[in-house]
């Protein structure tokens, strides 16, 4: 790991209920497919349970969500009903693991920010996407909010193109939303300037030109300065030594 300290973007509680909300949703799926199926095929309760050598007042607890089925049993039901198991996880809003960089760079945006600007961290956001945006930045006078993410390592250009889209859009689905008086959607990608994460950005300038168009010197300058409008989605680099962190001028 190369020496990299971590931290984690929720608390423990955090973490806990939303991972019992997504047990809960993979369990009522389980249980719905298992229904549908069934019923496609025209097999009483029984009748699985008989076919799958599962205890038949199991299965009705199963079905009725009061009971949960070992990996063992899914994988019996599923043979029972012809069908493939699989267990997987698919990208989301990205992980919940942070390295130490981010902390100061963060640190660094909202120091430098004008006060026309009204910051909003950790901002948690549930449709379409779940996840957690790093920073928010609202300017009533233009109506305008910035999703703001904070990458210390570049890996997936085209995954975190999408998820920081994704977050930004579901920013309606925030707590705080309706205090803002539904302004228009912006974006900002704060990258720790880094040889390798210059060689990846190098490699992937078309895509992420698109998806950031701004001038990061125009984008600076309105986030510190009164009076200038914002560009529109732009990528920033950030310098961090010592565990202090300022923004770079230039792309």
């Amino acid at each position: 790991m190369s020496g990299l300290r971590f931290t984690v973007g929720m608390n423990a509680r955090q973490v806990d209920r939303a991972a019992a909300r997504a047990a809960a949703r993979a369990a009522r799926a389980f249980r719905e497919d298992v229904d549908r199926l069934r019923l496609d095929a025209g097999i009483s309760v029984p009748e699985l349970a008989t076919a799958a050598g599962v205890d038949r007042a199991y299965l009705y607890r199963i079905l009725a969500g009061t009971a949960e089925p070992s990996d063992e049993t899914r994988a019996r039901l599923a043979v029972a009903l012809g069908a493939d198991l699989a267990v997987r996880l698919y990208p989301n809003t990205g992980p919940l693991v942070r390295d130490r960089h981010q902390g100061p760079i963060l640190e660094a945006l909202l120091a430098s920010h004008h006060p026309r600007w009204h910051p909003f961290t950790e901002l948690r956001v549930l449709r379409p996407s779940r996840g957690w945006i790093d920073v928010a930045f609202h300017e009533p006078g233009q109506g305008l909010i910035v999703a703001t993410e904070i990458e210390s390592e570049l890996h997936r250009i085209e995954q975190l193109v999408r998820w920081s889209g994704e977050k930004a859009a579901s920013l309606p689905s925030w707590e705080g939303w309706d205090r803002l008086g539904r302004p228009t959607i912006s974006q900002l990608l704060v990258v720790r300037r880094t040889r390798a994460n210059r060689a990846v950005v190098a490699d992937f300038a078309q895509q992420l030109r698109a998806a950031y168009p701004a001038h990061p010197d125009d984008t600076i300058a309105a986030l510190t300065t009164a009076g200038i409008p914002w560009p529109g989605p732009a990528l920033v680099w950030a310098d961090v030594r010592d565990g202090r962190a300022r923004l770079l001028p230039g792309r």
